[in-house]
């Protein structure tokens, strides 16, 4: 049988030749619009500026190889902040001029000090927005160096032909990613909502059915934690685009902070149960199971419209309670029932926000206008300071050694070499291996010199006019962008195109003069060779285990902001901010290592208390409870709050203490409802979770007298 089945698959296993034609085709075909996109706005910005007469039409067209990208939404949100980027690096420009226009020593402290401040900004923002603090330091030095030395006076002209060569390259480039071919930033957004939704539901579909293995329930964190910070990314950048996903960038953002509520209550949920499981009786535990049944069955038709799945599920959880009811009373022991109202506490709570993140995604596909809530669901990004600081400190010193270098010898290429190193100082402040990643593009860079040597002397000399100066540019040009569209070679093809239209230095009246090359080349790469031993002397931080281990601090601490925080928007403040800190720390953590399984086990336990601790005095907030209470929470939340500050058995022996008294109190102030009630079950919760011998807490558990809790980890 065995044979036969082998004898017949095989044809159908074997791939034919062409199979991969079609995708390789595809992909040149998309890697070639790019570079037609990148070459028409680069002759046309050239074309332009030069009709304008604006003083150097190569700073134009040197903008629209740096803003040019594959998708018209990333060329417009980055034109944007470029744009932002300029404006504030002239007016930076204008006020450091102004206060020292005939000081070149004072003026130098205080150009270093702007572009090593704004160096240190880059690396606290994402996306695009860092990269308008990097146009805003590189900006202020390319428009006031050029005069300080000679014609100070001439800095307001020289601010404003550097904004107007700016603008001219961002609107051409605009204008040609949005009409030749477009690649629209829209498509990849619906691509996503639709992908996390269908992901997340198939995901819950199978786990509550039992279908998901146990040790994949935990890896799935971290495929919401990529998903929610990618979908943020692409909504930030999409609403430059679109005017319809800017109408609904807040509905998007409602849509995104329901996926990490209803993923942080499961996992809550799960994690509970599991506990529950592991008790020498798990009745709890399997009446829980029981329970959520019905809300599997019902997403067994996840593939309906939002509006009907949303009101199955609303179904399951008006009839949550009845059930409940009915499982309680097969449960004899008053522990077990405690431990049942917690899970159903949590069940009730995650049916609930699932239903929210069903009914969220439906209006997406609607014509309704942004609530409150929807208005004040911002995504928090997790920054640590230490980078900051590392890049301003690094960018300063390179900057004052170039300016003291510059003011002793008097080299006039000297302002070169400042602004090339200025550039590449905050382009790769925010990246890893950041020596390595400047080495090569310093590398591309020299090959950008030499074939602009050819080009310049062998091509040009026999051009004239501007469609022979194209023509001869041409074949030169077309290998940078070729090379950027290529993943291992974009870095290297960045390089190319930025030496090869530098040192070209595009003018209306092109000029032929083998010393200023020979001069401006130099110093280029003595530019780039002072950002590589700056980079190498003190590199960043990013993905370093040192700055990894500060962050997993940064993460343990959100607990105590989740303690202390004001309460309006402190839920998704909390959650969103976690997801940022955990993307960047697993981002540069070998997958199935230990120390990312450690770095998972953490972000869950602070999820889930951090939950908890938000509800628990959300709860004794709202309603009236005895003051004996109240102290007895105040003394839990500070208590977990500094435990999860700072790891250790102590902290973890005050901390269930605090636990265990304010379970005790609340247990004896408890009736069938109200606060204390309420108070009871996010305690237990946290007590459950702290006293789990299977989660990160075994290190730090410290043997006790026995205790209704102490069941969980018996064995």
């Amino acid at each position: 049988m065995s044979a036969t089945s082998t004898s017949v698959n095989a044809p159908a296993t074997a791939a034919p030749w062409h199979a991969g034609m079609g995708a390789f085709l595809k992909g040149e075909g998309d890697t070639w619009l790019f570079v037609l996109r990148t070459t028409v706005a680069f002759f046309l910005t050239g074309w332009l500026a030069m009709r304008f007469q604006l003083p150097q039409p190569g700073t134009a067209m040197m903008t629209t190889v740096i803003v040019m990208h594959r998708q018209s939404g990333m060329v417009l949100a980055k034109a944007f902040y470029r744009v932002l980027g300029t404006l504030v690096g002239a007016a930076a420009a204008l006020l450091i001029v102004g206060l020292f226009p005939q000081q070149r020593e004072p003026f130098l402290v205080l150009m270093a000090l702007w572009i090593a401040g704004c160096t240190a900004g880059a690396t606290l923002h994402r996306n695009f927005k860092s990269y308008a603090f990097v146009l805003a330091g590189y900006t202020a030095a390319i428009i006031a160096l050029p005069v300080i030395s000679s014609h100070p006076g001439q800095i307001f002209d020289s601010a404003v032909a550097r904004i107007s060569e700016v603008l001219l390259g961002l609107l051409v480039t605009a204008v040609i990613s949005d009409t030749i071919f477009p690649v629209r930033l829209r498509d990849t957004l619906r691509a996503a909502v639709s992908s996390q939704y269908e992901n997340f539901l198939g995901f819950m579909r199978g786990a509550l059915l039992g279908e998901v293995a146990r040790e994949r329930m935990e890896q799935a964190h971290l495929r919401v934690v990529r998903d929610a910070v990618a979908l943020e990314d692409l909504r930030s950048s999409v609403i430059f685009e679109d005017p319809e996903a800017r109408a609904r960038s807040a509905h998007l953002q409602r849509f995104n902070q329901r996926f990490m509520a209803a993923s942080t209550t499961f996992q809550s949920l799960h994690h509970l149960i599991n506990r529950l499981l592991r008790q020498p009786d798990p009745t709890a535990g399997r009446a829980l199971q029981a329970l959520y049944q019905p809300l599997g069955v019902a997403l067994q038709a996840s593939a309906q419209q939002p509006g009907q799945l949303a009101a199955q599920v609303h179904e399951v959880r008006s009839g949550l309670r009845t059930r409940a009811a009915q499982l309680r009373q097969e449960l004899m022991d008053a522990s077990q029932a405690e431990d049942f109202a917690v899970g159903v506490e949590l069940l009730r709570r995650f049916v609930k926000e699932l239903e929210q993140y069903v009914h969220a995604r439906g209006q997406l596909t609607l014509q309704v206008a942004p609530t409150q809530d929807d208005a004040r669901a911002h995504f928090i990004r997790g920054n640590d300071y230490a980078g900051a600081a590392v890049a301003f400190t690094r960018t300063a010193i390179t900057m004052l050694l170039l300016g003291a270098l510059w003011a002793a010898s008097g080299w006039a290429m000297a302002v070169n070499v400042m602004l090339l190193a200025t550039i590449f100082s905050g382009l790769f402040a925010t990246v890893p291996n950041a020596a390595r990643m400047t080495g090569k593009v310093a590398w591309g860079y020299l090959l950008g010199v030499l074939a602009a040597y050819v080009c310049d002397y062998m091509v040009l000399t026999r051009m004239e006019g501007f469609t022979l100066f194209a023509a001869g540019l041409l074949p030169f040009f077309l290998v940078g962008p070729y090379m950027v569209s290529r993943p291992k070679l974009s870095v290297f093809g960045l390089g190319y195109t930025m030496g090869l239209v530098n040192i070209l230095a595009i003018t209306s009246l092109h000029a032929f003069d083998p010393l200023r090359f020979f001069n401006e080349g130099t110093s280029h790469m003595f530019a780039m060779g002072a950002a590589v031993l700056s980079f190498a002397l003190m590199p960043p931080l990013v993905g370093t285990a040192w700055l990894r281990r500060r962050q997993m601090a940064g993460l343990r601490a959100q607990v105590r902001l989740a303690a202390l925080a004001p309460l309006p928007g402190l839920q998704h403040r909390f959650e969103s901010s976690n997801s940022d800190l955990l993307h960047q720390i697993v981002a540069h953590t070998a997958p199935g290592s230990a120390e990312s399984s450690e770095q998972l086990a953490w972000a869950l336990a602070v999820n889930e208390t951090g939950r908890a601790l938000i509800h628990l005095r959300h709860d004794v907030a709202h309603e009236p409870a005895s003051t004996q209470l109240h102290q007895h929470v105040d003394a839990v939340v500070l208590a977990l709050s500094d435990f999860f500050a700072l790891p250790t058995a102590h902290g973890w022996t005050r901390a269930e203490q605090a636990l265990e008294a304010a379970v005790v109190l609340a247990r004896a102030q408890a009736g069938e409802r109200g606060v204390a009630a309420r108070a009871l079950l996010h305690l237990r919760l946290v007590r459950l979770a702290m006293v789990d011998d299977h989660s990160v807490m075994a290190a730090y558990i410290t043997p006790s007298e026995p205790t209704r809790e102490s069941a969980v980890h018996a064995h």
